[in-house]
């Protein structure tokens, strides 16, 4: 009989290229990898991967498996879903990542009202960037994710995933109090051509928007800082150690000696839920999905105020 975990591996390799891609994603060792898919060919008495160069490729077998792999693991899904919504309410576990800015501005009053308007839900939530926990739910690991992306650079996603818009979160810049600039009522991002800035970690998305940004207006940014926390990075802007983008999101009362200014241009974050197509009759993933929206809808008129 084949093995479940053995063919979402297989599915994986064929979805993302390679071992180590396939590994990243599911969050094992490359060897794991290996190990699994060499159980899989003594299952099958065929041969599922071929070297090629480096790397691997699929074999007609591993081909002909990983089509019929899909559409097994989207059966699991649809099974788990009809199942669920048989009982007509949001019952067990659904599991929600969240990107940490909106894990403080919308998942506390989300799961608040889950728990409050489905007792026999229980959900339970992980900080996590966008790329992991898109990745997560693709696996099945995670029900549903909160992901970014901005409004002139998109986030590529997987094919056979449901999304939901949310909100648009504005993003201001920060600077210090004592900056030239911080008596504005707008600013141009080109104004701070000249001045050092604090980012995101290397790698990161945000990371590679502001760099994309900026470079975009013919800056090229010193960065002279870099942390994944927003408040930390408001913190670094008190000391004087640079300017930040702040987006609205979660960002509560900024610290003293840091202002922040609207750009004349609105940059803006777009912030939705995804998650698995074949989820989509689940109850738990509406519960999730409603709940979100409304703690948007009152975190946009918060930040209105």
């Amino acid at each position: 009989m084949l093995n479940l975990e053995r063919l979402r591996i297989l599915h994986a390799i064929a979805t993302y290229g390679s071992v180590s891609a396939a590994a990243d994603v599911l969050h094992v060792t490359t060897s794991a990898v290996s190990q699994q898919m060499g159980k899989l060919e003594r299952e099958t008495g065929q041969q599922m991967l071929a070297k090629n160069g480096r790397g691997v490729r699929l074999t007609d077998a591993g081909r002909l498996l990983s089509g019929h792999a899909e559409r097994i693991l989207s059966l699991v899904e649809l099974a788990h879903s009809d199942l669920e919504a048989h009982r007509g309410a949001a019952v067990g576990e659904v599991v929600l990542g969240a990107f940490p800015t909106a894990a403080r501005g919308l998942l506390p009053m989300a799961l608040a009202a889950l728990r409050r308007d489905h007792p026999q839900l229980r959900p339970r939530m992980q900080e996590m960037e966008p790329a992991g926990s898109v990745a997560r739910v693709v696996r099945g690991d995670m029900d549903l994710a909160v992901v970014l992306d901005w409004y002139n650079r998109p986030l590529s996603l997987p094919s056979g995933l449901a999304k939901a818009p949310l909100l648009d979160d504005i993003a201001d810049v920060a600077m210090p109090s004592d900056h030239p600039l911080a008596g504005r009522a707008q600013i141009e991002l080109e104004d701070f051509a000249d001045d050092d800035w604090v980012s995101w970690p290397d790698g990161e998305f945000c990371h590679d928007w502001l760099m994309f940004t900026l470079r975009g207006k013919g800056i090229e940014p010193r960065l002279s800082h870099s942390a994944e926390e927003h408040h930390t990075q408001l913190a670094l802007v008190a000391a004087g150690l640079g300017v930040a983008v702040a987006p609205r999101l979660g960002r509560g009362p900024v610290p003293d000696g840091v202002s922040v200014v609207p750009v004349r241009h609105t940059m803006h974050r777009h912030v939705y839920a995804v998650w698995r197509e074949d989820a989509d009759r689940r109850p738990a993933i509406r519960a999730a999905v409603e709940a979100l929206q409304s703690s948007a809808g009152a975190a946009l008129a918060a930040s209105a105020v």
